[in-house]
């Protein structure tokens, strides 16, 4: 029976199946009948599946996608130190250098939507390789660029290509962990692009003052080379067309219009043959069903053509707790982004530091991060475990956020003590001691809410990370915007308290979810199946 628990369908079965995107839905078995078959496409059954690979091969799995993510979160802001000396090579402006910037994390967040659309229907494996090549690219250009117009355009060539690994890396490790195994590998893989904003002033500052500015965007393309190398010897793609709903929603959609096809031509068959005498009752006609063998199914072939990332984009988006998770995950990114930014304006006006020691107190944050990210995704997926031993054995994605509420109480706190220890110009220990806290209690809650969004929008995994990204990069561009002019009219002191009570608002948004996301998914769900069987 195991093919009728997967999703690879025949025309036949389009009609009589209804799947089961809910993580709480488990249909072990099915029985040959008129009732629809029930799946979960979460645990449908594939070839060389990659959740029953060896520990050795997924966690070199981890390692690849986080040294790819690792170097997607440097890009970000390792220019930053050789800002100057681009200025002056070039003969840029400072709004030109803010541009670069902006621009960079602005497609850095959203174009993963692209790439998470073409990975549900291409795999992981291209889009990796064919993203990371592009950052390449854009990377040499940049090193050899000599007018700060090219300078512009090849950054956002290197947001592009460097943005894929924060949609489908996530998804990545979807398609290779179990829910109860998530959180702590979430926590893991999320480590590597936090250190970005740490170690990308530290690299930045050393190979500017060493070297000069352009030998920073060629380390970029030594290590997206080796990055490249690697994805393309030693990683075997985890995508399964059967686990994911963009493909076999499109899949349906060709295949029923095949099914119409073939009716029309049965009907003027019907036609000619009551035209010859033959007569055929209307009761006859509705018991004749169109049948195409199983094996046409692999005569249909998905395309490019059948990408279009804004259907599933806004599937994500209709559904309220997504909604409030994501404008959660979005303002809290842009905290992380602006906290680094603004801070190494102070360090560098009211403490004179230069770009390497400016980066060494960043360092700070980012261990912070790294810290969070890791303990936290631990901490939720031992809260996961215990809630659902105490619910009988029965889980549901929203358990997964009660691991946030040990962080909640602290990370405003964190924010203010980090204003006004900044306002006051108070001894750098002190900074460092609050840029850790800060980083470490935002980033325990962050890990909890990425991998609630993969966990709640079983088969479009992919798809909701990206969309996380998107509000993330456009949460930060605001944030990228406004961080300056705020910082210059009410100083670190007003702009963090401002920060501080947004957190609240974040962590408000989390406790709604917590409560009424479940009752909000399910009723999204059964609202999609009413949809796609009134197709």
């Amino acid at each position: 029976m195991a093919e009728s628990q997967s999703t690879n369908l025949s025309p036949i079965e389009v009609r009589n199946v209804e799947f089961h995107t809910d993580p709480q839905t488990h249909s072990p078995t099915s029985t040959l009948s008129n009732e629809p078959i029930k799946l979960d496409i979460e645990h449908a059954v594939v070839e060389d599946d990659p959740r029953i690979w060896s520990n050795t091969k997924k966690t070199a799995v981890l390692f690849i996608i986080s040294g790819a993510s690792m170097f997607a979160g440097l890009a970000t802001n390792i220019q930053n130190p050789a800002n100057a000396q681009i200025e002056q090579q070039l003969h840029a402006s400072s709004g030109d250098i803010s541009l670069s910037l902006s621009l960079f994390i602005l497609i850095q967040g959203n174009f993963p939507i692209i790439w998470s659309s073409i990975s549900e229907i291409k795999g992981r494996k291209l889009v990796y390789l064919l993203s990371i090549a592009l950052f390449v690219i854009g990377s040499a250009i940049v090193a050899v660029s000599r007018t700060i117009g090219l300078v512009i355009g090849m950054r956002i060539v290197q947001g592009a290509g460097s943005s894929a690994v924060f949609a489908i890396g996530a998804a990545t490790l979807a398609d290779i962990y179990e829910p109860h195994q998530r959180g702590t590998m979430m926590g893991v893989y999320y480590s590597a692009p936090l250190l970005g904003p740490s170690l990308g002033p530290i690299f930045g500052g050393a190979l500017t003052q060493g070297l000069s500015w352009r030998a920073v965007f060629w380390f970029l393309v030594i290590w997206g080379g080796i990055i490249f190398a690697a994805f393309l010897f030693l990683f075997k793609d985890t995508f399964r067309k059967e686990r994911s709903v963009t493909y076999q929603n499109v899949l349906i959609s060709r295949l029923r219009e095949q099914q119409s096809s073939e009716a029309k031509d049965e009907s003027r068959n019907i036609s000619k043959s009551e035209m010859g005498g033959e007569q055929t009752t209307s009761k006859d006609i509705e018991a004749q069903r169109t049948v195409i063998p199983a094996s046409a199914i692999k005569d249909v072939k998905l395309s490019m053509v059948d990408v279009n990332p804004f259907p599933p984009y806004l599937s994500i988006v209709s559904r309220k707790n997504n909604l409030v998770i994501l404008v959660a995950s979005g303002l809290t990114f842009a905290f992380s982004f602006s906290i680094t930014y603004t801070c190494a304006r102070t360090l560098s006006m009211y403490y004179d530091y230069d770009a390497l020691k400016t980066g060494l107190v960043l360092l700070a944050y980012g261990i912070g991060c790294v810290a969070g990210s890791i303990l936290g995704g631990r901490w939720s997926d031992r809260t996961l475990a215990r809630l659902k031993a105490a619910n009988g054995g029965v889980s549901f994605p929203e358990m997964r956020l009660e691991s946030t509420k040990i962080a909640m109480l602290w990370s405003p706190l964190s924010v203010i003590g980090y204003a006004w220890v900044c306002q006051e110009r108070v001894n750098v220990a002190a900074v460092c001691v609050m840029l850790f806290l800060a980083g470490f209690l935002s980033v325990w809650i962050y890990s909890s809410t990425l991998a609630y969004l993969v966990d709640a929008n079983i088969g479009r995994s992919s798809m909701a990370v990206a969309t996380n990204s998107s509000f993330r990069g456009l949460f930060a561009f605001v944030a990228a915007e406004i961080a300056v002019p705020l910082q210059d009219a009410i100083g670190d002191g007003g702009l963090y308290t401002l920060w501080a009570g947004l957190m609240v608002m974040v962590e408000c948004m989390i406790l709604l979810v917590l409560y009424k996301g479940r009752n909000w998914r399910e009723v999204s769900i059964q609202r999609e199946k009413q949809k796609l069987g009134a197709l």
